[in-house]
């Protein structure tokens, strides 16, 4: 099925022709009344403590940055022009903001981050940058300006003039930018930014608000770190580095090439682990980007969850009941045919969920697809079968999933 947010262009198009590789505008894209919250309820979220948020005010060359949570006063005393709100992981807070993402789930889900909003007055902006990752920028009300850089980056191998931003300030803008393309955004347009290109938007007048798809590109200094953390937590001390073949030296001084490939024999057995790294990676990625927001803990028999009965569950599912998907909470799994582990002659998939690996049955292969890839589940997607209500009463229980009304 094309993504409808692509407009006539299909996924395979976008994904050999645009995707980290040249900009694309994309008008019409969505409704012009897609915005899931409103300016207020926007700065009303930047005023709580478990919400990140940001604003930026310039003032001709020079740019405040300042960290919220914020306050009523700190809005009723905005100047008139060129401030702007950010605010992180709306979706995890607004229902409708998840909706939202969802309609990018044509990129593989471990890959999504999450979707920030921004308000911005007129002549509003966070100045010319660039991003190490992929953004969906849509314009959800009034209108921004967007220029684009025809410089396109290679982030494995960043030029000078790429790092190179202005001095002394607040936030990171590029010193030099020539932009290729300017584009002024209406409701409903969205505009795509791959990694490494130059961008600046611009508010065209007040009430300017525009939702930023961003997606998960960790830098190899964070994989190699977060990956040998993991190992070293599965290990026992008692694995030690052993030369029962050692041979004299004429300078004990040196450090022998043996020695070093004795060395270089333990990095690489553990990177070729793929047992370890399917577990760490799946833990990883589904990781909440703020724990606090799903804290997740199947180990821990109580919670600060309500308990739900398998009665309960059953009477919600066959009255119409929906079952949600914690709006804060990752979910991805890997597919059995790629793992070993093997439940009645058939491989199970193997299911993470905010960076825990949850007990399956080969026979939860299917509602761990669905899991992985529905927000929302009812009675028709559900196999009531006793593993299957198990998974669910577990995962409910610990506040990954929740039971809602159609």
């Amino acid at each position: 099925m094309k993504p409808t947010v692509l407009g006539n262009i299909s996924l395979a198009t976008f994904l050999a022709d645009y995707w980290q590789k040249k900009p694309l505008l994309i008008r019409n894209a969505l409704p012009t009344d897609i915005s899931p919250i409103t300016a207020d309820e926007l700065a009303g979220l930047a005023c709580e403590d478990r919400v990140e948020s940001r604003l930026i005010i310039q003032n001709g060359e020079q740019w405040d940055l300042q960290i919220g949570p914020f306050n009523e006063q700190t809005f009723a005393q905005l100047p008139p022009s060129h401030c702007t709100l950010l605010v992180q992981a709306v979706d995890h807070h607004i229902p409708a903001a998840a909706e939202l993402l969802e309609k990018f789930n044509f990129i593989p889900r471990w890959r999504i981050d999450d979707l920030m909003m921004s308000y911005a007055n007129d002549g509003g902006g966070v100045g010319p940058h660039y991003d190490n990752y992929d953004v969906f920028l849509i314009q959800v009300s009034g209108q921004r300006q967007w220029e684009v850089g025809g410089d396109y980056l290679d982030l494995a191998n960043q030029p000078a003039a790429h790092n190179a931003f202005v001095a002394g300030l607040p936030v990171k803008i590029l010193s030099e930018f020539t932009p290729e393309n300017t584009w002024t955004l209406n409701p409903g347009d969205i505009l795509y930014v791959p990694p490494g290109v130059g961008h600046n938007g611009v508010a065209q007048g007040d009430d300017c608000m525009t939702c930023s798809v961003g997606f998960r590109a960790p830098s190899h200094s964070e994989i190699l770190r977060e990956y040998t953390d993991y190992v070293g937590e599965q290990l026992n001390e008692s694995l030690r580095y052993t030369d029962p073949e050692l041979q004299a030296q004429s300078n004990t001084g040196q450090i022998s090439s043996h020695a070093l490939k004795s060395i270089q024999q333990i990095l690489t057995h553990y990177a070729n682990d793929e047992v370890m790294i399917k577990n760490w990676f799946g833990k990883h990625v589904t990781t909440p980007k703020y724990q606090a927001a799903s804290d997740l803990q199947l180990n821990v028999e109580e919670t600060e969850y309500e308990e739900y009965s398998l009665d309960e569950l059953e009477h919600h599912l066959m009255n119409g009941g929906i079952i949600q998907r914690n709006e804060s909470s990752r979910f991805a799994y890997i597919a059995g045919e790629d793992n070993e582990v093997i439940s009645g002659g058939k491989a199970n998939h193997i299911l993470f969920v905010d960076g825990n690996q949850i007990p399956t049955h080969a026979n939860n292969n299917s509602l761990v697809e669905l899991l992985a890839q529905l927000p929302v589940l009812d009675k028709s997607h559900i196999e009531k079968t006793e593993s299957n209500m198990s998974l669910l009463l577990n995962l409910l229980n610990h506040g990954a999933l929740y039971l809602a009304e159609q």
